[in-house]
């Protein structure tokens, strides 16, 4: 009988090792390839992109965000960086009007990313993602590199 007790405790313990270790890699609901709506977005100052597609993962404990855009005149655009939710700044390979992103998490569905250029920040993103997962609203503020005010609201839909 004891040894019964003890493998139903041992049992019991590895259960909870292995949930406890799947609750620990849920998800991010911003986590996945989502492709840039452009019949719903709207730009300020125009012109919107040909088209975009933004990656998010994870890595590392934190997360990777790749971005690919074609814009209307000039070369396509690819730029990444990586790090954690906690509104530091990380390194952003490939943008040409940015050298930093930070990220920082609001809640379950809703994250903010700010770009910075030499240390001011030029684009503050306020992301929202839908409770169905299948779609997010980006609304991005700031100055481009042309200093121009940037207002636009771009929509996605995950892939």
């Amino acid at each position: 009988m004891r040894m019964r007790t003890v493998f139903v405790v041992m049992n019991v313990i590895g259960v909870l090792m292995v949930a406890v270790a799947l609750l620990a890699q849920v998800q991010e609901s911003l986590f996945g390839t989502w492709k840039l709506n452009l019949a719903k977005s709207k730009y300020s100052p125009g012109p919107a992109p040909k088209s975009s597609t933004v990656r998010w993962e994870a890595f590392q404990g934190g997360a990777k965000l790749t971005v690919d855009t074609v814009p209307v005149k000039g070369p396509a655009l690819h730029w990444e960086s990586s790090g954690k939710f906690d509104g530091k700044d990380n390194p952003l390979k490939g943008d040409p009007d940015n050298d930093t992103a930070a990220f920082s998490k609001i809640d379950a569905r809703t994250y903010q990313t700010v770009q910075k250029k030499g240390g001011k920040a030029t684009i503050t993103s306020h992301i929202v993602v839908a409770a169905d997962g299948k779609t997010r609203i980006t609304t991005q503020t700031g100055t481009d590199a042309k200093v121009a005010a940037v207002s636009n609201t771009q929509f996605y839909d995950k892939q």
